[in-house]
């Protein structure tokens, strides 16, 4: 029979088999002779959070839950606050600034672990929660996983309507939590306490299943947190979670197989499934050995050393001409664990409309994509299973031999960009003192605006583990200070380097004082140019005209408005600073930034003057909208106020 609330026997705790298994439940938690343990939900939820465990790709146990990022609010702090005070020195509670920032924060941490740890954000009801779901966007579209728990209201509703409460005219059940169904896998809202019971494996299961990673948002009503029920102790039992290594059906290996035989000039691309999986150097070994050329996406960069010779470039309109030549030349494209979104695919023009497309993922959702030949399973095993498939064949040499050629005219390129100047440095000329100044265990981010196409496009991998994390699936701006934060947590061997804007740092810099407070080190460089000069770009670009993107093509009732003081600003928030003019003075700026980092386990941050104009360009297509005019751009006529008039080009 099913248990009921308040259905435990008290007493002391007894010694069986199966309570053995668990662990310490709560402080003051009573098993019952039937093995259940009575507690609050948010008690109960927290236990199995410490229960769960991990696995990292060289086989080490962590925890699957290794941080909390906490806002407490009306909606949480007695329930679940209270909860997690009772386990604090097993599952640490970090303390956010801004509930958008620290569920990035809890997803920079995802990235950095591959996917193999879960970073935890709570909130109270109303805006707190709603402040997650940009969070769950980034989260959704890189396919990565974060556990969203937002305070409710009460389901109870007696002292309905509570504050921050909003209610809906024709439907009693609605709340702001609703906003997350559009952005989550997996969506709960627990209304009574023994939900959890089934709830719990699918939270498990979506966010370690590799095919349907992402966020999932369990909405807690305040009152539900604090019922009390008799859950079985198996609940809280220590659990390790594996990632499933799904291996292909062997008709559709067969299938590829005989599709890359049959090509003359096949290219591989490797995309952030490569890097889950742990498929990196197994994925270059089989380029290796049958002679194909290799790239790699947005969410694929660093897989692959720069010098290797198979080697083309990164792919797309971030990307490199080199790779982007290549493509337009290929003949079948094998791309494993990437969903070709448009910057890799330059909006689908990069490849000959003749092209055979072989996709390699765990998702068939993302496998079948524009009539690919689709292998569903996990890269690894994949790669295995097709290079004892397609034997001892080898594409030609002459084949094998141009992205090395290819390459060397891109790397020519960019080394001509980095090369010194006098006066305000390049986007280019930045990422390369940072990247001859990093090391191969040191990760490098960025997010939005124009510096994601001079990390991806310019970077030069040293290492053989991922080192870079672009957030380009969602393109948040923010996520660069927020996501390093949790990176850093996360990446303790090597030193995280953020890359942001002006505008990015405006937008969201509170989570620098959460690191600063935290004790959490890593370098912030951010690059003043006056604007969101990226999308002034674009409308420029495209026909339009410059407005409400740099400072000086925005609104202002004054005749000399202000600047931020960026390096007052980030000293503020209690980060060490360092100020640049020029890329001789940046040099010195960014190794003292790093060196000062290390010592005082806190951010420094590296405030340095960059052009507005200057980009690297890969040479490809990017589909969007741009102004149609009848005959000409559209303008106003002087002798007709209000009046739109057509003006001749």
């Amino acid at each position: 029979m099913p248990r009921t609330a308040g259905s435990a026997t008290p007493g002391p705790v007894r010694s069986s088999t199966r309570a053995a298994r668990s662990p310490t439940i709560a402080a003051g938690a009573t098993i019952s002779k039937d093995g259940s343990v009575k507690l609050t939900t948010a008690q109960a939820l927290v236990a199995w959070l410490v229960a769960q465990r991990s696995e990292t790709i060289d086989g080490r146990e962590v925890p699957l839950f290794p941080a909390v990022f906490a806002i407490f609010g009306h909606g949480n702090v007695l329930g679940l606050g209270t909860a997690l005070h009772e386990r604090r020195a097993e599952i640490p509670v970090w303390r956010g600034h801004t509930e958008q920032g620290m569920a990035l924060a809890a997803v920079g941490y995802a990235k950095a672990t591959h996917r193999r740890q879960v970073g935890v954000a709570t909130s109270s009801i109303g805006p707190g929660a709603l402040n997650m779901v940009t969070a769950a966007g980034v989260a959704h579209a890189n396919r990565l996983p974060l556990l969203l728990l937002p305070g409710d209201t009460f389901t109870g509703r007696a002292p309905d309507p509570v504050l921050q409460q909003v209610e809906h005219f024709g439907d009693a059940t609605a709340t702001v939590n609703d906003a997350f169904r559009a952005v989550s896998r997996y969506f709960d809202r627990i209304t009574r306490p023994e939900q959890l019971i089934a709830t719990l494996p699918q939270v498990a299961r979506v966010l370690t299943d590799p095919a349907e990673a992402g966020p999932v948002t369990i909405a807690l009503p305040q009152d539900v947190q604090a019922e009390v029920y008799d859950f079985p102790d198996d609940l809280f039992a220590p659990r390790m979670h594996r990632i499933p290594r799904q291996r292909p059906d062997i008709r559709e290996i067969a299938a590829a197989a005989a599709a890359v035989r049959a090509a003359e000039r096949p290219l591989l691309v490797l995309g952030g499934g490569v890097r889950y999986s742990g498929a990196g150097r197994q994925a270059l070994e089989f380029a290796d050995r049958h002679g194909i050329p290799v790239t790699e996406t947005t969410a694929g960069r660093t897989l692959v050393p720069h010098e290797h010779p198979g080697y083309a470039g990164p792919l797309g309109i971030t990307g490199s001409e080199s790779a982007n030549l290549l493509a337009a030349e290929a003949d079948l494209v094998l791309a494993v664990g990437t969903r070709l979104q448009d910057f890799t695919t330059a909006s689908w023009t990069v490849f000959a409309p003749e092209v055979r497309l072989v996709t390699v993922n765990t998702a068939r959702f993302d496998a079948v994509k524009h009539g690919a030949l689709a292998v569903v399973g996990d890269a690894a095993a994949a790669i295995a299973d097709l290079t004892a498939a397609i034997g001892d064949w080898r594409t030609q040499d002459e084949w094998a031999r141009k992205p090395a050629a290819l390459r060397s005219i891109w790397d020519a390129h960019i080394d001509k960009l980095r090369a010194p100047t006098d006066g305000i440095p390049s986007y280019a000329q930045i990422v390369g003192v940072v990247n001859d100044l990093s090391g191969p265990g040191d990760y490098v981010m960025t997010a939005s605006g124009g510096l994601p196409g001079e990390l991806i496009g310019g970077w030069r991998a040293t290492g053989g583990a991922p080192t870079m994390d672009v957030e380009y699936g969602f393109s948040c701006m923010g996520y660069e200070l927020a996501g390093a934060w949790g990176a850093a947590m996360a990446h303790t061997d090597g030193l995280v380097t953020t890359m942001l804007g002006d505008g990015s740092y405006l937008m969201l810099n509170s989570e620098l004082f959460s690191a600063a407070f935290a004790g959490h080190p890593m370098v912030a460089v951010v690059c003043d140019n006056d604007g969101y000069a990226v999308i002034a770009r674009l409308q420029e670009g495209q026909g339009g005209a410059a407005f409400n993107n740099m400072y000086a093509d925005c609104r202002t009732n004054r005749k000399d408005p202000p600047r931020v003081n960026f390096a007052n600003h980030a000293h503020a928030l209690g980060c060490s600073v360092h100020t640049a003019t020029d890329l001789a003075e940046f040099r010195v700026a960014y190794a003292e930034a790093r060196t000062a980092a290390k010592r005082e386990s806190r951010p420094a941050v590296v405030i340095v003057r960059t052009q507005p104009s200057a980009w690297t360009e890969a040479g490809a297509w990017w589909e969007v909208g741009v102004p149609r005019h009848l005959s000409g751009r559209v303008g106003y006529d002087a002798a007709k106020p209000g009046q739109l008039r057509y003006l001749q080009s």
